[in-house]
């Protein structure tokens, strides 16, 4: 368990703006456990001398696996997980009999917020059935639902570890005449294997634009210049100081990802992030013109919804 605590806080102390590579859509396998609280419940027993029992479980167990299909975003998944509590009342031929055990299985709806990052939020919810026994061989067939929430690190794209919180529940169980409210909170601690995820290929290198015009590329829906995007406003702004009397023309542009009005507020942005750069590196401002043009003049032409990262550029044109 030590162990596992440590993961976790391994996992919560990677940097969360650090990107993964691309993720694709895959089937996956995993392998999971962790610790449950079983609530203080009281047991219906039929036995004249005691009609019901007041039962504490104690700090019980878990560990199980599941198959599923990451879509990117959305998953889906079958998962068999195996509780374990002890508790401190012993009803011999029952399923209280100092323990209480429960196999689910179950069929989860979950969704990543954020897919294509190192760190990824995510809910879900689950059915299924689930089977109560404990120290006897009858057990209780019922109703099982969950709901969970956590994060995921991405460490590669065949390769995952989940961190969630859950609530588990089922119907009422009754086994061998003793019934009672099957309420549980855990904290999961999950390994994932991803197969015929190909890792994403490199983003081709900037193409060569003869001076006096320049190009400074943006990540995937952002307007802020990485270092090689101010490396290239500085070789800008100096063509402009050598030839004198010239005017520049920022024009920006976006992939097509994303509603077309928030595309052209988006090639704004980064052409005014440009043209305050180079501001900054001495041009006058009044010799700046800023054009917004959102999805038009694609650099590669692609479909509705391609994250193409040679469209999302600013021209620099020097006249």
């Amino acid at each position: 368990m030590k162990k596992a605590l440590l993961a976790a806080a391994a996992i919560v102390a990677l940097p969360l703006a650090a990107q993964a590579q691309s993720p694709q859509p895959g089937l996956y396998i995993g392998a999971e456990g962790g610790i449950n609280w079983l609530t203080n419940f009281t047991a219906n027993t039929n036995i004249p001398a005691f009609p019901t029992v007041s039962v504490t479980p104690q700090l019980g167990w878990m560990a199980g696996g599941v198959i599923g299909y990451d879509f990117v975003g959305p998953r889906v998944e079958l998962e068999g997980i195996y509780r374990w509590n002890p508790t401190n009342v012993g009803v011999p031929g029952t399923a209280v009999n100092n323990q209480v055990g429960q196999l689910g299985i179950m069929a989860n709806l979950l969704y990543d917020f954020m897919p294509g990052s190192v760190i990824t939020p995510y809910i879900g919810a689950g059915a299924g059935l689930g089977l109560v026994d404990g120290n006897s061989s009858l057990g209780s067939t019922v109703f099982a639902y969950q709901g969970i929430i956590g994060l995921g690190w991405n460490a590669d794209t065949n390769f995952r570890v989940n961190l969630d919180g859950r609530y588990y529940g089922t119907s009422n169980p009754t086994v061998n005449g003793v019934g009672w409210t099957n309420n549980n909170f855990s904290i999961m601690l999950g390994l994932q294997l991803k197969f015929g995820a190909e890792p994403a290929a490199p983003p081709p290198p900037p193409p060569m634009v003869a001076p006096p015009s320049f190009m400074v590329f943006f990540d995937w829906d952002r307007s802020n210049l990485s270092a090689q995007a101010l490396n290239t406003i500085k070789q800008a702004a100096g063509a402009y100081k050598t030839k004198g009397n010239a005017r520049i023309t920022a024009t920006g542009h976006t992939d097509t990802s994303g509603a077309p009005a928030y595309n052209m507020a988006l090639s704004l942005r980064r052409a005014n992030a440009v043209k305050d750069a180079l501001v900054r590196e001495g041009v006058p401002a009044t010799a700046i013109a800023v054009v917004g043009r959102g999805e038009q003049g694609l650099l590669v032409q692609t479909g509705p919804n391609v994250r193409e990262p040679q469209n999302r550029r600013v021209e620099i044109v020097i006249q």
